[in-house]
């Protein structure tokens, strides 16, 4: 039996101070059920595996859906797979107020992205069941389903669903990484196709979501603050690019005479690194994967496929970006004698934060006494889907050595619970 949700637990506890318990947040209930959410898909190295639409998700949905009960939330689940626990407001006409986030990762990932935003926002509400509080809007935590992408390369499955931002065509022709249609995936998850198209919610009911999620980024530790205050959020464009050269027999092929497809995009992978910052200071490039074939040790390579990741904070940049890398990429294979073949599998716009919703944060962090720092998200969450259909708001939270996306992520439960308690002051506000 593997001890590390035990020991994860403990790490958790030995420097944590009780004082941080009061307003009814306890410390030790959250650090009990980041633990048991730990146990789900835990891999070999202490890492998290839950992919979208997987038994591991679906898993922890039922372990939160349990704990959603427990905070007195109503539970219901949409088409989509996203979980929703509700606590009615005292004015029954009034908008919600939605806050969560999701429990699927990506292979290996950390225990903290995601489920602390769903983990925190059932705080709230275990909060006003101890104070026998009803708020005047209704309040709602979520789980949205799939937002890492691992499956299919997408993400955002679930929140783009609830707001209608699927094209129906496209996604029927998604094929996941088993070579599993998206039709068998859901099939598998106890959903179906026409369920998850009806998922559209209308969002005129929702006044705004709030999402708590780790900075997976070192400005809040450089600065020695537990929390901080997002500013916008960069929306990513996933490119897959194919270089398709000849196979050929390593040892009889001259090397004059070979149209090798991973030296094409070898010299693609070199050439991004400096293109970002040619065309923004907050833009960022990334070869995330990388498929050779054959694949053979005396086979030239004859096909390559790679994803690049491409992200800013401001749309227009973001865009010049991505067309300045697909014509560095025709460039490249020319000059290679290969062919190129584009793929583009996401690209959704830079989501800005109100005004209005970066004071709201800002008041319930002071009232925590702490800084109200403020910075952009370059990383894409549910808040940037959800943030395009009505008020959002981002709070992060300090990241240790700005590691995410691994086993070694961490947040200390002092920070994790100092979100709780300014997510409670936002909905608060919110909810009034």
């Amino acid at each position: 039996m593997n001890t590390y949700p035990n020991q994860f637990f403990d790490r958790l506890m030995q420097d944590y101070d009780s004082r941080l318990n009061h307003s009814g947040i306890e410390g030790e209930r959250l650090a009990t059920r980041l633990a048991k959410l730990a146990e789900i898909g835990l891999t070999d190295e202490n890492g998290s595996s839950r992919m979208g639409f997987s038994k591991e998700e679906r898993q922890a949905k039922e372990l939160v859906k349990s704990w959603m009960k427990d905070a007195g939330l109503v539970v219901r689940e949409d088409g989509a797979g996203n979980v929703f626990g509700r606590l009615d407001g005292k004015d029954g006409n009034a908008h919600v107020i939605l806050s969560g986030s999701h429990v699927d990762s990506v292979p290996n990932g950390g225990h903290f992205d995601g489920p602390l935003g769903v983990l925190a926002a059932i705080e709230v509400a275990e909060a006003w069941k101890q104070a026998n509080y009803q708020p005047n809007k209704s309040y709602e935590v979520v789980i949205f389903t799939d937002e890492e992408g691992s499956r299919f390369s997408g993400g955002f499955s679930g929140s783009a669903a609830m707001v209608g931002d699927v094209n129906q065509d496209e996604q029927l022709k998604l094929i996941d990484l088993h070579g599993h249609s998206f039709q068998e995936v859901i099939k598998a998850d106890g959903l179906t196709v026409d369920g998850y198209f009806r998922a559209k919610r209308d969002m005129k009911e929702v006044a705004a979501f709030v999402e708590v999620h780790i900075e997976q980024g070192k400005q809040l530790e450089k600065r020695n603050l537990p929390v901080g205050v997002v500013t916008g959020i960069a929306g990513p464009c996933w490119l897959e690019l194919t270089f398709l050269g000849e196979a050929g027999h390593a040892g009889n092929t001259p090397m004059n005479d070979r149209k090798d497809a991973l030296i094409a995009a070898s010299m693609f992978i070199h050439e991004l690194e400096r293109f970002p910052r040619e065309v923004s200071p907050t833009a960022v490039a990334t070869v995330g994967r990388l498929n050779v074939h054959p694949n053979g040790i005396n086979v030239i390579p004859g096909k390559v496929t790679l994803s690049v990741d491409i992200r800013d904070i401001h749309k227009q940049t973001r865009d010049l970006l991505v067309e300045e890398v697909i014509k560095m990429a025709q460039e490249v294979a020319e000059h290679r004698n290969v062919k190129l073949e584009v793929a583009e599998t996401i690209r959704i716009a830079p989501v800005p934060i109100s005004l209005q919703m970066q004071g709201k944060v800002m008041k319930a962090v002071e009232d925590q006494e702490v800084e109200a720092f403020l910075l952009p998200s370059g990383a894409g969450h549910d808040a940037m889907v959800i943030g395009t259909h009505t008020p959002a708001a981002m709070l992060f939270v300090r990241s240790q050595n700005g590691i995410s996306h691994n086993p070694k992520e961490w947040s200390s439960l002092n920070d994790c619970v100092m979100a709780a308690h300014v997510l409670k002051g936002i909905i608060e506000d919110l909810t009034q």
